[in-house]
């Protein structure tokens, strides 16, 4: 089994590629995110799970992760009023991945010669661009993982890999569901560190100088921490971290 110059496991399409590195816990999910992001030349990730499905009037695109920080609610707003109901409808008729432009200055959105194996929404609905790539793995396994920046310039290659990528990504998450009675995992002492200066009001950069890291990886603590404490964003693992004793 070989591998290609980004790291991807030849035969991106097999069952092999798949089962390679398989999460053990969902703080395992983050970090695979994280890289996706890097290779898309994003800013953001956020992945979202259709509950509801089957139930008319019910559906909704429930966030399972996102690293979008202290805007996480605000711009997941502006995601589901922009293209919420095109994301929903869209994943029933078909898996072609969503591209779309947003209203910053010099945001575009292109796949070149893939062009015609996306669909390209309507631009203009979010200030970012971005693209999403649809997972269906069933009534309980459906969703999106979706990438934000100001621009995206994909390559067919790209897109191909970042798709079979987002693929293992619900993959993980679906199996690990199946294992949530399972004792929560204690947090390391870069996690405890890194969301105790969050918890005293330090953005992602100043964490990253005072403990030596790059922001990715800061962020990258902040987020394995916020899935070990089944939290939905940082605000809320640092409340439970207080009130678990993690940092004070």
């Amino acid at each position: 089994m070989g591998f290609s110059r980004s790291g991807v496991v030849d035969g991106p399409g097999s069952i092999q590629y798949l089962r390679l590195q398989r999460a053990s816990s969902r703080s395992d999910v983050f970090p695979k995110l994280v890289a996706m992001q890097k290779n898309l030349r994003a800013r953001n990730f956020a992945v979202f799970r259709v509950a509801g499905a089957g139930l008319p009037n019910k559906r909704k695109l429930v966030c399972e992760l996102e690293n979008w920080g202290v805007l996480a609610a605000e711009q997941q707003d502006q995601l589901m009023e922009g293209y919420g109901e095109i994301f929903l409808d869209h994943i029933e008729m078909s898996v072609l991945p969503l591209i779309w432009t947003g209203t910053e200055n010099g945001a575009f959105s292109e796949a070149g010669e893939f062009s015609s194996l996306v669909r390209q929404l309507d631009e203009r609905a979010t200030p970012f661009s971005g693209v999403a790539f649809p997972v269906r793995l069933g009534a309980l396994g459906n969703g999106y993982v979706a990438f934000l920046a100001g621009s995206l310039a994909l390559e067919s290659d790209l897109i191909i890999d970042q798709h079979v990528r987002s693929c293992q990504v619900m993959m993980d998450l679906l199996a690990l569901d199946e294992r949530r009675s399972m004792p929560a995992e204690s947090l390391s002492e870069r996690e405890v560190a890194c969301l105790q200066l969050a918890g005293d009001g330090r953005i992602s950069e100043e964490i990253a100088e005072k403990l030596g890291l790059s922001v990715h990886t800061v962020n990258a603590y902040l987020g394995s921490a916020t899935i070990k404490l089944n939290s939905v964003n940082r605000i809320q693992a640092i409340a439970k971290a207080i009130r678990l004793g993690y940092i004070h």
